[in-house]
């Protein structure tokens, strides 16, 4: 009798070793993370983060110029800085990565079915989605579930990651079938996640804020004129989450962060919005980034340090970085919600 864990197909010429077949794959995947903090590592990783024509889609020769001449000369280490200052040294890895990987873990460990395996990616950096979509495939993996952990769609987050996918199966012979799980911006799992992961976290604080910013991160305002739904799924989840915490937009506000290069980008912005509060006279402030599932550059260095310094060097006195869903109990509520359902069918 086979083994449910470890299927085979043994319909092959006698001089052919087995395959491994009848396997259902996971796959997990983030934005991406640099593989160390020094120069070299850090250009690497955002070359091929910011070549990506689906995140910058100028493509004049200006661009190409300043993008090979001056970014590239001077962003690496002043990123590889921000980096540094929240890097899990124990691990030698981003925040990222270690959350993901633990991501991971825990929804593998969470199915008793012997047929699925868990994996995770990134979209830049490494483990790379190319070599788990080939790790999966070695194991017997005939089917994939790619989870883009994106909840709000965009063209530089959640279409890139598939085009991805897309690519590498261009280049297999043995291609596995392939779902790819939408975007849950308005799940009620998920907005039921935020709103008890919200209150906890402001249960532990030693202040009350007077306003809290919903901040997501920003995509260029040609990006959304050109069709990108991504505003309109950051509004809707931040409306959800208004109405489940009993706020109004007034105690509850949506802005767009970590902006870059000269061009319009969504708005209100978060740190133009933290300074003008705090110049205003707001004195407790709060931020919560519901479209990162796990926290990041942006969410510890960028909202926790740079934005909590603008607020208190404007007048602000208490600031709080709300945590991210991350790997707790409602954060994998909400990821093994969206696998369980996606699966459906193939278990």
């Amino acid at each position: 009798m086979k083994d449910p864990a470890n299927p085979q197909t043994n319909d092959r010429p006698a001089d052919h070793p087995p395959v491994a077949c009848g396997r259902i794959g996971v796959l997990i995947a983030n934005l991406g993370t640099p593989d160390a903090t020094d120069f070299r590592s850090m250009r690497r990783y955002l070359k091929e983060f910011l070549s990506d024509k689906r995140v910058i889609e100028e493509n004049t020769l200006t661009w190409k110029l300043v993008f090979n001449c001056i970014i590239l000369t001077l962003r690496p280490r002043r990123k590889g800085r921000d980096y540094d200052t929240i890097w899990n040294r124990e691990k030698n890895e981003s925040p990222l990565k270690t959350v993901t990987r633990s991501q991971a873990e825990k929804l593998g460990a969470s199915f008793s079915d012997p047929r699925i395996v868990v994996d995770w990616a990134m979209r830049y950096g490494n483990p790379s989605v190319a070599s788990r979509v080939d790790a999966l495939a070695a194991q017997g993996c005939e089917r994939i579930l790619f989870v883009p952990l994106y909840p709000q769609y965009a063209a530089a987050t959640s279409a890139t990651a598939c085009d991805a996918v897309f690519r590498h199966l261009m280049t297999m012979r043995w291609q596995p079938a392939l779902r790819v799980s939408p975007p849950y911006h308005d799940d009620p799992v998920y907005i039921d996640a935020l709103a008890t992961s919200i209150r906890a976290s402001l249960s532990k604080l030693n202040f009350k804020p007077d306003i809290i910013l919903a901040s997501f991160h920003g995509i260029p305002r040609e990006y959304f004129d050109k069709g990108d739904p991504y505003y309109c799924h950051c509004s809707k989840t931040a409306r959800l989450l208004r109405d489940k915490l009993g706020m109004d937009d007034k105690q509850l506000r949506l802005t767009f962060q970590s902006r870059f290069g000269p061009a319009e980008w969504l708005q209100p912005y978060t740190d133009k919005t933290v300074e003008a509060l705090a110049k205003s006279g707001v004195k407790n402030l709060a931020i919560v980034t519901p479209g990162f599932s796990a926290d990041c550059l942006e969410t510890l260095e960028e909202i926790a340090v740079e934005n909590g310094d603008i607020f208190k060097a404007n007048g602000g006195e208490n600031f709080a970085a709300i945590p991210c869903l991350n790997d707790s109990e409602q954060g994998m509520a909400v990821i093994r919600h969206i696998v369980s359902r996606e699966l459906s069918g193939w278990v």
